[in-house]
């Protein structure tokens, strides 16, 4: 099928975007929402400005849309951008939350377009060791849960940091895909990247006990 893929930039709408091409299916553009509320109901809202570089590593279209971030704000968002796509269906990153499949599901519903959540209900210690076989180069993003700070932003989601998560598992209960909110990720390299982002300038934002990179520059580097 012709799919739009919903792209964050985060790991987990990296991954399901290619397992879907190797399931055969073709992924004809990108699709984000950009919620101006990073408390957003539904979407992921770390460097979303970087999108569209990561587009263009892929060779691919970027269709955006403007969300308030409310429930109500990110639904009509999706559906706006959705409506009227040369598209048989749409991809996501979805994984365990049912608000989140329950929500997309619906408005491709309305829409007559099929859903497909290849990660979704997959268990997550096995998806974490698939996506990185797969090739899947990401990092910590945003740091939300006891036990994460501002040292492990900018660290690669590998599996020396699986090992580390696992531990916090035992000791605070942080889901190791991050599925709780426990942290945000963003995707340098993946194997449909044509070139793989170099971050450039950051800097880190904490606040209290939870705090983001905010990537401020990349550059784009051929393989």
């Amino acid at each position: 099928m012709k799919l739009a893929a919903l792209y964050s930039g985060g790991k987990d709408s990296a991954f399901a975007m290619y397992v879907a091409m190797q399931m055969g299916h073709e992924i004809t553009c990108l699709v984000t929402v950009r919620p101006t509320d990073k408390a957003s109901w539904i979407f992921h809202t770390p460097n979303l400005s970087i999108v569209p570089i990561m587009a263009e590593a892929m060779g691919l279209e970027l269709i955006t849309a403007e969300s308030d971030g409310t429930e109500e704000g990110d639904m009509s968002a999706l559906r706006n951008v959705l409506t009227g796509l040369d598209v048989e269906g749409v991809v996501a990153g979805a994984l365990w939350s049912d608000y989140q499949w329950d929500r997309m599901n619906m408005i491709c519903g309305e829409l007559d377009l099929k859903f497909i959540a290849p990660l979704w209900r997959k268990d997550q210690d096995l998806l974490y060791d698939e996506m990185n076989s797969a090739g899947i180069k990401a990092i910590i993003a945003g740091v939300f849960a006891e036990g994460l700070n501002e040292k492990h932003l900018g660290m690669p989601l590998d599996s020396d940091m699986k090992s580390k998560l696992l531990e916090l598992r035992r000791k605070y209960g942080v889901n190791i895909m991050g599925e709780g909110g426990e942290y945000e990720s963003m995707t340098l390299d993946s194997p449909v990247y044509n070139s793989y982002l170099e971050i450039t300038d950051s800097e880190k934002l904490m606040e209290r006990s939870a705090g983001t990179l905010n990537v401020k520059g990349v550059r784009l580097i051929p393989k």
